[in-house]
């Protein structure tokens, strides 16, 4: 990879002049929603300041990142973006496989390609964040390269996977922070591989059941929206599919979702549940105004943006309040009751 990709991994975009007035940090044009992005980035300086000077001290005495009460502390109150490939990397264990297999990056690339393959992922190119300067191809450089090169080593890496839509706007997110492809291509090996297990296989086995685990904690958490969501079968496909294989890119803001992918890299896969429970359970009472499914549908994605959303700091504390006390061995259990009648339900069993 070119040397100019690399250099300064995390260091965000900054817009000076007229025509990028409207451009957050990360390259993403906001012509509806800029004054009050601008607002909320106003009050939350403060506290990336903060963060910024607390994490520089830790990595000064710790430079080897270890998964500890005091750290786990430090990325759900928020990583500053200087060190967030870095925490991401070492969290994740994307750090070590990168450590562990020097060159295996390049020699994907290097490899014959699959003519299918690269098509797929050719066509979706010019779909993935149009809206991002980053990834226009005049711009200089240009993600676009970078991303395809990622998807297509990931493609070879894993075929079983391959390579399926949402995996693009993963991969785009991931070069928008690290800057490094070969930091990408690991980062999305931990997250496809290790701390999402099966939602991009051809089944989405991973995908379908965690959606329907939602639905179980609903009916624990919120007894009134599980009992509405009930009278609705295939409902939580519909409304919540988008969340989790996006991750909740456009669907929460920006800032919003790389903390919550701050923790989903520390703490793995059940931040998602805890984010999803937070935004049903904080609007419960919208909810249960749906009188159709097609209310119910419109109901979820508003749910999903304005203020509450957009405050990443407030909205990171309640995803560790509202929902209450949630274990990875309750999820566990959970996974393999829903995963068990999907099965059943499949195989056209009674």
């Amino acid at each position: 990879m070119e040397a100019e990709m690399k250099g300064n991994a995390t260091q965000p975009v900054t817009c000076n002049n007229d025509s990028d007035s409207r451009v957050d940090p990360y390259g993403f044009e906001r012509r509806h929603d800029f004054d009050s992005y601008k607002e909320m980035m106003n009050e939350y300086v403060a506290v990336l300041n903060r963060r910024s000077m607390r994490w520089s001290k830790l990595l000064q005495e710790k430079p080897q990142v270890e998964k500890n009460l005091t750290v786990k502390r430090y990325v759900r109150k928020g990583v500053p973006n200087e060190h967030r490939a870095r925490i991401w990397m070492a969290a994740s264990g994307a750090q070590e496989q990168l450590d562990s297999k020097p060159g295996y990056y390049q020699s994907l690339l290097a490899m014959e390609h699959d003519g299918k393959l690269k098509e797929t992922i050719h066509t979706d190119m010019h779909r993935t964040f149009p809206d991002n300067i980053l990834f226009q191809t005049r711009a200089e450089p240009s993600l676009q390269k970078a991303l395809y090169n990622v998807l297509l080593a990931y493609g070879h890496h894993d075929q079983t996977v391959g390579y399926c839509q949402g995996m693009n706007f993963i991969a785009g997110y991931l070069m928008i922070i690290t800057k490094d492809e070969e930091k990408a291509f690991w980062l999305m090996d931990a997250l496809l591989g290790r701390i999402l297990p099966d939602y991009y296989s051809p089944a989405m086995m991973g995908l379908k059941t965690d959606q329907e685990v939602l639905g179980e904690l609903v009916k624990t958490k919120s007894p009134a929206v599980g009992q509405l969501m009930a009278q609705y079968p295939g409902i939580w496909t519909l409304v919540v599919s988008r969340w989790f294989i996006c991750l909740y890119i456009d669907i929460l803001p920006i800032e919003t979702v790389l903390r919550v992918w701050d923790c989903l890299f520390y703490e793995g896969s059940k931040v998602l549940f805890r984010v999803a429970l937070t935004l049903i359970i904080h609007h419960q009472t919208e909810i249960l105004r749906a009188r159709s499914l097609p209310d119910v549908c419109e109901c979820f994605k508003q749910i999903t943006c304005g203020a509450f959303t957009l405050d990443c700091h407030t909205f990171m504390q309640k995803i560790f309040s509202e929902p209450g006390t949630l274990s990875m061995t309750t999820i566990d259990k959970l996974r393999e009751k829903c995963r068990q009648q999907i099965l059943k339900e499949e195989s056209g069993q009674p």
